[in-house]
């Protein structure tokens, strides 16, 4: 139980959870590294049973197995040994349970310690000891054999953060050595040797290491790394050493925000879960009321024995409990999202893991999702009599102000050649789905795209030729304008992601319908489109079409998922029922906004969680049916007589158990 609050003191809530007989941790409102890499107490034994309460349950265990034997040879289920060893057995091995069973009551609130309570003091009050005991020590076991298996699921994604090591080897006053990696500060030097895990996230600024990133992004090759490019704390290093800039102390890596992600993911209910627990609220006092009618109709009105009625009711409070049931929700959903971690897909919530297979249809930005995102210039071609080679300075300038990849292209595509400084840009402004303007010198400059040139009516039949020509080569066309005139076309061209038609393909295969919205001109979304194989595709997209088409989309299939950066896609995220950012390893904006997050730029990765998400449903159904249909074979043998107190308390181990490791097979599901 994870408590968030904004109260002045913290005192109200541990005395609450004091009095329920729970022992509260406080911890800071941060996520704290230490504890979660470093303290190998906090990740993993934090949630180990202490081997006393072992020991206790095993020593009950003994004394109510005795109190069988002896009440078998003795035929006297009463004798004074019997009920001493039942008393012990029950003191040492259920005073938890009764316990929290009357803390329940107290409280009005009926769950299953107050239902096993209920029935081990009914078989006491009829002197069935040695059964009351068995049950007790029982149920403990199986608590404690379900908390275990649950943690298991919990503790599958926080095993990444053991991945993460303690010591770094940074350079101090000219000398390299080794340090706590929580001491590590912003922009330290690091180095890194052949073979070993990377400490901390940080830019690459010696060396050329190729580095296995599957703790954070599910990329089973290792990838190349140069100067400047990123590499993340968890990760490890192959054959070449290499020094980086540290860019974010241990506590903000991106291991540790997936982590934090992650366990705030596993504390909300999906909808399954939800039902659940409602149900479970009503159940229980259900269960007792009909109980209690069992014990007292048929003695009263039928004139039946009322010991062997009692008997029955008491069978099935402890058949009634709903145990299995209970469990059998978070601990699919928690092994669901521990299985999407692991793979490189970060899921905001149950929710979104178990509605992911309702994707009827999913639209698709171009740029940085089909295709690679990294455009370069292809052509540049003089549409007056100006210097090029000013107006490509100026372009570039204009260029470096802004943050699309086609923008990126052209700045590079001038700083490889410069011979000079670029222009100091006055009066800048982003054009949304257009491009940008703004003045140098004394003259006014648009940068922009062929909706932008149409809109300012300097389309003329020539250049409108020259821009369809190379549009149809799957190019993105860039115009300048200077004052008005039209002076310089560039067009800049992207390569389409090996991944992008494979997952397409089997996007389709699972039913959904996909559709690519792309800001860039019709002709370059048709021309990409036929590469990938994609029917529908639409370009011309601004932000507010984007929007629009999405809700085309939902009014047409019902339930849509949208793929985009995180960033200029915003609106269109937002609107669909799931939200998939690209590429989230790097971009702190999408692992907080996304409802689901890919680490890499792999779009496969998107059937695997439609693909998962239906497994996860196909588990959840699975384990109501199996929890409830035990409950219900167990349920017509006590009322035939045929069940025993711990025949009943077998049944619901058993059933809690298989719907447990039922649940854990998620974990290794991809």
């Amino acid at each position: 139980l994870t408590v968030q609050h904004r109260l002045p003191s913290v005192d109200p809530i541990v005395k609450t959870l004091a009095a329920l007989d729970m022992l509260p941790k406080v911890k800071s409102d941060t996520l704290d590294a230490e504890a979660h890499m470093n303290d190998d107490d906090d990740h993993s034994a934090s949630y180990a049973i202490p081997a006393r309460k072992w020991l206790m349950v095993g020593v009950a265990g003994v004394a109510a197995l005795a109190a069988e034997v002896v009440a078998w040879r003795s035929g006297d289920d009463g004798s004074l040994t019997v009920i001493a060893l039942a008393l012990f057995a029950i003191a040492v091995g259920g005073l938890d349970t009764l316990k929290k069973g009357w803390i329940a009551l107290r409280h009005l609130s009926l769950n299953m310690n107050f239902l096993m309570s209920l029935a081990v003091i009914g078989a006491a009050i009829i002197g069935q000891w040695p059964e009351a005991a068995v049950v007790i020590v029982l149920f403990t076991l199986a608590e404690m054999i379900e908390s275990l298996s649950l943690d298991r699921a919990r503790n599958a994604i926080a095993g990444l953060m053991a991945m993460s090591p303690d010591k770094a080897t940074v350079l101090q006053d000219g000398a390299w050595i080794e340090v706590a990696a929580k001491q590590v500060v912003l922009n330290t030097e690091v180095r890194v040797k052949p073979g070993e895990r990377i400490p901390l996230d940080g830019v690459v600024t010696q060396g050329q290491p190729a580095i296995n990133q599957a703790p954070i992004t599910g990329e089973s090759m290792p990838v190349a790394k140069q100067r400047n490019d990123q590499v993340f704390a968890g990760t490890i290093n192959g054959n070449s050493a290499f020094d980086f800039r540290v860019t974010a102390v241990q506590s903000e890596s991106t291991l540790s925000r997936i982590v934090k992600s992650v366990q705030q993911a596993q504390g909300q209910r999906a909808p399954t879960q939800r039902f659940v627990d409602q149900f479970a609220r009503y159940y229980i006092p259900a269960v007792v009321a009909v109980a209690a009618l069992i014990a007292i109709v048929p003695p009263l009105l039928l004139g039946a024995a009322f010991y062997p009625w009692l008997y029955k009711a008491l069978v099935l409070l402890v058949i009634a409990c709903p145990c299995a049931l209970v469990i059998s929700t978070p601990v699919t959903i928690v092994s669901g999202l521990a299985a999407a971690a692991r793979h490189g897909i970060l899921i905001k919530g149950g929710v979104y893991l178990e509605q992911g297979r309702l994707i009827k249809a999913l639209a698709l930005d171009k740029t940085g999702t089909i295709t690679h995102g990294k455009p370069v210039v292809t052509d540049v071609q003089l549409l007056s009599d100006g210097d090029q080679a000013l107006l490509l300075q100026q372009a570039a300038s204009l260029a470096l102000r802004s943050d699309h990849p086609v923008s990126a292209a052209i700045a590079a595509h001038w700083t490889a050649q410069q011979q000079g400084r670029a222009d100091e840009v006055a009066e800048f402004e982003a054009l949304s789905g257009r491009g940008v303007k703004g003045r140098i010198g004394d003259s006014e400059f648009h940068l922009g795209n062929h909706r932008l040139v149409h809109e300012m009516g300097m389309c003329s039949p020539e250049l409108e030729a020259r821009l369809q020509l190379l549009e149809k080569q799957g190019k993105t066309t860039t115009i300048l304008c200077r004052d008005g005139r039209v002076e310089l076309l560039l067009a800049v061209a992207d390569t389409v992601r090996d991944s992008s038609r494979d997952a397409i393909a089997q996007l389709k295969q699972l039913g959904v319908s996909v559709t690519m919205l792309t800001g860039d001109n019709a002709h370059t979304a048709r021309a990409i489109a036929d590469i990938v194989q994609l029917d529908d595709a639409r370009g011309d997209q601004l932000p507010e079409d984007k929007l629009t088409a999405i809700g085309e989309l939902i009014a047409r299939h019902g339930y849509v998922g949208m793929v985009g950066d995180g960033i200029n896609d915003a609106p269109a995220l937002a609107r669909a029922q799931i939200g998939f950012a690209m590429g989230a390893a790097g971009t702190d904006t999408a692992l907080e906004t996304a409802d689901v997050a890919l680490m890499d730029d792999d779009l496969r990765k998107i059937p695997d969680f439609i693909r998962l998400s239906k497994k996860t449903h196909s588990v959840l159904m699975q384990n109501i049916t199996i929890a409830l249909g035990i409950k219900a074979v167990f349920l017509a043998l006590a009322l035939a007589g045929e069940s025993s107190l711990w025949m009943a308390v077998f049944a619901d181990m058993g059933a809690s158990l298989i719907v447990v490791f039922n649940g854990l097979r998620l974990v290794r599901s991809l």
